[in-house]
């Protein structure tokens, strides 16, 4: 009998601890984040229209970037794309198959200098367009005059990712991390469907970019995300309290749903109180096969998105 008792009182506490363990939401709303889950997304009227003519959408942004504790000038491109994507091999497909799937595709990127020496970032996220996953794939690389960084995650069973860094402490890691939301993933989410959106409190990995210029710990943190819906614009934040960071994205409520603006703001200590923002603000848009224009006479088009 007091086996029994014991074993009784230990499947309890098991229990308990189970449920500890999923204090922290992964989603909000009933929103489900496991991909085997997914339902297919309902894509609004005209979307292969705009996404499937065989152009890539690019959006020029005037760059305030915060840097060591003074704000830099620079500028910011987003290049959105649909791709064949072959998801076992994670790989951008040479034609469309039986084995593919559609992605919309951003490569986010910012160029600015600090003092003598220039920074250039890129992240590129992989979103699957047909069901309603997080992306298939997500990389990030920083390069600067001391050195480079690179972060990659690879959705599969779990989140693969790698890092690579110059920094002591950090140098190569290899992790595995439970799948949940993606500071990355919001991006592609807006332009395709921002009702999917995640609100509330939430477990969410911080941007790649984010992460490795603050040398932060790649985990899942606490986050509140709130939607804010406009009749022309809405906005979309998301506030991390133990990173002291803060995202707020503007986009047009009305399909394409076009980003506008976005702001950041990162804490660089406890005692930090200068706070400040990092703000990039759309300059010019245009859309074409951008990747045929790779010519000398081509540059002209650099004119059109109002970058030197």
């Amino acid at each position: 009998m007091r086996f029994l008792l014991s074993f009784l009182c230990l499947c309890v506490l098991i229990g308990c601890a189970d449920s500890e363990k999923n204090l922290i939401p992964s989603s909000a709303d009933g929103m489900e984040t496991s991909d085997s889950e997914a339902p297919n997304r309902t894509l609004p009227k005209g979307f292969k229209k705009y996404w499937f003519n065989g152009e890539a959408e690019l959006t020029s942004f005037t760059l305030s970037q915060e840097r060591y504790g003074e704000i830099r000038n620079g500028h910011a491109v987003q290049i959105f794309v649909t791709e064949d994507f072959l998801p076992e091999a994670q790989v951008k497909a040479n034609q469309a198959s039986e084995e593919t799937v559609s992605v919309l595709k951003l490569n986010n990127t910012k160029k600015f200098v600090t003092g003598i020496y220039p920074y250039s970032i890129m992240t590129s996220s992989f979103a699957p367009i047909e069901r309603e996953t997080h992306p298939l794939k997500i990389s990030t690389s920083v390069q600067e005059w001391c050195g480079q960084v690179y972060m990659q995650l690879n959705n599969q069973d779990a989140y693969e990712i790698v890092s690579h860094s110059y920094f002591e402490g950090e140098a190569d890691q290899s992790m595995t991390l439970e799948k949940t939301w993606l500071e990355d993933e919001i991006w592609s989410r807006i332009r395709m469907n921002p009702e999917e959106l995640p609100t509330g409190d939430l477990a969410v990995i911080p941007s790649f970019e984010a992460l490795r210029m603050r040398h932060k710990d790649i985990k899942a943190y606490e986050a509140y995300a709130n939607i804010k819906q406009g009749d022309s614009m809405s906005t979309y934040s998301l506030d991390f309290p133990m990173l002291e960071r803060q995202l707020t994205i503007w986009f047009q409520s009305a399909f394409p749903h076009h980003i506008e603006k976005w702001e950041e703001t990162n804490g660089t200590s406890p005692s930090d109180t200068l706070r400040l923002k990092t703000t990039a603000t759309k300059l010019k848009r245009i859309r074409l096969p951008y990747w045929r224009h790779n010519t000398v006479s081509d540059t002209i088009w650099r004119d059109s998105l109002g970058i030197k």
